[in-house]
């Protein structure tokens, strides 16, 4: 923004050099204005580097600058009247520039200024504003100062839209980060099944959805067999391979309102609501049968893996610890019946 400022002072400095030359105004009036130019992008500048303006709530300062600029163009219209109109062309530019800032409040103080800045000028003085057009330079110059004035308002209106679009594709890309942090807190990492929390959660959501509605909620404790040894004899990284194995085979066969997460290492919960024993019973079994019958050769010519589950189905009025409790002592009864198989409490 301040290299866009101290552009269009040197633009209209080169207008009025132009005006120099048809002999319209003197030439330290071009000088001056440039000069002055200078002074106010490098106060600005300077400004901006210390931090200096980081101290207040309008760190832009669009208030004093815009009001610095305005002071500075009437002036020299003032100074040089026989090209007043041609310097107060600025002004449209200035205040598009303090239009990209300003809240409603700057936006009354910076107009109050002009209105009072502008009112000393033409009521209060009888100086000839002039917008010069005698000789063909003049007009050519004047032809400048008015085409260049519409670019760059238009520039700036170009400027406004990619700061919107800029902060729209921004608001965009936190809402995915916002949600894939989302999804983040609730998926396991490795295998992508609902993390330890968030598989409680659901499970305390269905058991309070089927006592309120008189479903049955069946659930089963998965527990991957011998994963100990999977990992001693083929490394952790072949173990985790098997886990996101299993996770995407679960998934690719439970239904689209079951829950399964990961219940801790390589043990699982799966939720299976509006479900009874027998077809809880089913279900798992399926499952348990899909697991053992995978090709596990990709991994290790001689890896099989299989499941061990224990099942149970939510009574009225029972608490999540006791529905757990009952679904860990199957699991525990299908391990010590010779595992690759499925209990029922």
């Amino acid at each position: 923004m301040l290299d866009l400022i101290a552009a269009s002072f040197m633009v209209d400095a080169g207008i009025l050099i132009i005006y120099v030359q048809a002999g319209t105004i003197p030439p330290v009036v071009a000088v001056a204005f440039a000069v002055c130019g200078l002074v106010v992008g490098s106060i600005l500048f300077a400004l901006s580097e210390s931090g200096f303006n980081d101290r207040f709530p309008d760190h832009y300062l669009t208030v004093p600058t815009t009001i610095t600029h305005l002071v500075v163009i009437v002036g020299f219209a003032a100074w040089a009247p026989q090209i007043g109109a041609v310097l107060l062309f600025e002004l449209f530019v200035v205040f598009g520039f303090a239009a990209l800032r300003a809240d409603r409040r700057q936006a009354l103080i910076c107009w109050a200024a002009l209105l009072s800045v502008l009112t000393l000028l033409f009521l209060l003085t009888d100086l000839p504003i002039d917008l010069p057009h005698q000789s063909p330079l003049e007009r050519f110059a004047t032809l400048l100062a008015l085409v260049s004035t519409v670019g760059r308002c238009m520039f700036i209106g170009a400027f406004s839209k990619a700061m919107r679009d800029s902060l729209y594709k921004r608001g965009v890309q936190l809402r995915e980060a916002y949600q894939r942090i989302e999804e983040l807190a609730e998926l396991d990492e490795l295998t992508g099944a609902y993390n330890r929390r968030c598989i409680m959660q659901h499970l305390d959501n269905e058991i309070a959805r089927a006592a309120r509605h008189g479903e049955p909620l069946s659930l089963a404790l998965i527990d991957l067999d011998w994963f100990k040894r999977i990992n001693d004899t083929f490394g952790h990284p072949i173990g985790d391979e098997v886990l996101r194995t299993f996770a995407i085979t679960i998934f690719a066969n439970i239904r689209n309102f079951d829950r399964f997460g990961r219940y801790g290492g390589e043990e699982f919960l799966l939720l299976l609501p509006n479900t009874d024993k027998r077809e809880a019973l089913l279900i798992i079994e399926r499952l348990r049968m899909i697991v053992a019958e995978l090709d596990w050769s990709a991994f290790s010519p001689s890896m099989t893996v299989t499941l061990s589950a224990g099942i149970t189905t939510m009574t009225l009025d029972e608490s999540t610890e006791a529905v757990l409790s009952r679904a860990d002592q199957a699991l525990y009864e299908a391990k010590h019946d010779g595992r690759n198989k499925i209990a029922y409490a």
